[in-house]
């Protein structure tokens, strides 16, 4: 593996006559602020932040880190939960938070042009004022950036019916780890024109180059919306009641689980009163409905409450009006931010087939027991999409970094076994390669390292994300 080497004075003032004296940061508390995101309490500092503001600058950047073997790790809006923008190796923290331009909105093709800067709410909000929709809504939408959505492959309640974010980008800019710059593809709906180097880039996590322009195809924005929020008494029997409604021919715009730590902790985080959580109730099921008619939105909501009201459920909240819904999902959208301040967590990221959830439930609970560690679990339940939180509690350093990764491992293994994979929407990275042998063989491995290889030969492009070269 090619030896990377220190950022000097020297590079220093190279990056400085490429994106300007204030754009290259090197003091302390700027280092700090950067060596950071929401995976865990891990901290790396960077060596150096450069800001750059266009390709050009881009390509100039990563053409001197190529040639003096400097590594380099792209930052978004770091709100990751994997590492993946963690710069565990000092170097050069590339971050894009000035690529903040919606460059154009082509109301006639349904297409969005935008730098990766921009804040992914910020670009839906734009858009919505055209009377379109980009549907891809992580939890973090407020402050994440569209680049980074891109890089992990993000979901969101919405990816139920809609899709995650591969579903909806047509076209890269995207700067290789030698400075080239090239386009992923075309601004077209179908295109079998060669390999689909788009879908590579998608998800893949920074790691092969720098997305610097992105084209997304939108959709009509539905007129109506219904939501609910439905208390069950057994954790499982909620996991259960998410088949069954699709079974039954229904397809939520969203449905969310939250097991009852999960509603508590947030309800009293943010101080709201809108849920009384009944001393039996031990998890709720948040579901949308959405579409042009009302009337067939009533309908769709009347028989889902009808088919849940199967499995052992207290009395169904159904939201009166837009406030009311806007607290139920605020709550939703913010459990990670309360499982946080409760204490240090690992947040695994498990998807099985939605049929399968509560088989994972029941063993991820089980598994605790057998580890000695409480999880907190919340998620894309349409998606078969669990959060898994493990939370620190008084967990020793022994336990903590130790015998829980075999916990971890068991999990995966379930998951594994259950026909799933160990991440759907927040990426390997830094903190879940170890696992990687889980899910595939060796001989996928290999060719992933491979493909690592014909884009960023010298390995300097967010080494050690994902897997070591």
């Amino acid at each position: 593996m090619t030896t990377l080497n220190k950022v000097t004075a020297a590079h220093i003032a190279a990056l400085r006559e490429i994106a300007g004296d204030k754009n290259v940061l090197v003091d302390e508390e700027s280092l700090d602020r950067y060596a950071q995101d929401e995976t865990e309490d891990l901290h790396f500092l960077p060596e150096v932040v450069v800001k750059p503001e266009t390709t050009a600058q881009v390509s100039k950047i990563m053409q001197l880190c190529q040639q003096e073997l400097l590594p380099v790790t792209p930052r978004g809006g770091g709100t990751g939960l994997s590492g993946g923008a963690l710069p565990q190796l000092g170097g050069v923290l590339l971050s894009m938070e000035r690529f903040n331009k919606i460059i154009e909105i082509d109301e006639r093709n349904l297409q969005v042009t935008t730098e990766p800067g921009v804040i992914t709410e910020v670009l839906q909000n734009t858009v919505k004022e055209k009377g379109l929709f980009y549907p891809p809504d992580p939890s973090s939408r407020g402050t994440c950036f569209i680049g980074g959505n891109i890089a992990e492959n993000s979901g969101g309640p919405k990816a139920v019916k809609y899709g995650v974010v591969k579903d909806y980008v047509l076209n890269l800019e995207v700067v290789l780890p030698s400075g080239e710059v090239i386009w992923t593809g075309a601004n077209v709906l179908k295109n079998s024109t060669g390999y689909n180097l788009t879908q590579l880039v998608v998800g893949s996590e920074g790691t092969l180059g720098i997305v610097t322009k992105i084209v997304l195809r939108l959709i009509p924005l539905p007129k109506n919306d219904l939501l609910m929020l439905v208390p069950f008494r057994s954790a499982e029997s909620a996991c259960a009641a998410v088949s069954a409604i699709f079974r039954a021919g229904y397809t939520p715009s969203a449905m969310e689980f939250m097991e009852r730590d999960a509603l508590l902790w947030v309800t009293q985080f943010v101080d709201s009163s809108t849920v009384k959580i009944e001393d039996d109730i031990q998890a709720h099921l948040l579901i949308e409905v959405d579409g042009n008619y009302p009337e067939v939105l009533m309908q769709e909501m009347e028989g889902i409450a009808g088919i849940v009201e199967g499995y052992d459920i207290g009395e169904i909240l159904f939201a009166e009006d837009s406030t009311q819904k806007d607290e139920l999902w605020k709550l939703r959208r913010r459990v990670a931010e309360a499982v946080k301040a409760n204490s240090v967590y690992k947040e695994e990221d498990t998807v099985v087939p939605r049929a399968e959830l509560p088989v994972l439930l029941k063993g991820v609970k089980d598994i605790g027991a057998k580890y000695g560690f409480h999880s907190v679990c919340y998620g894309h339940a349409g998606d078969g999409n669990l959060h898994v939180n493990i939370i620190r509690g008084t967990l020793t350093e022994e336990q903590w970094n130790g015998t829980l990764t075999e916990g971890i491992r068991e999990i995966f293994q379930l998951v594994k076994e259950l026909k799933g994979t160990i991440s759907g929407e927040h990426g390997i990275g830094l903190v879940q390669k170890n696992y990687l042998d889980i899910v595939f063989d060796d001989t996928s491995l290999r060719i992933m390292r491979q493909i690592k290889q014909i884009f960023d030969p010298n390995n300097i492009l967010n080494r050690g994300k994902i897997f070591d070269c």
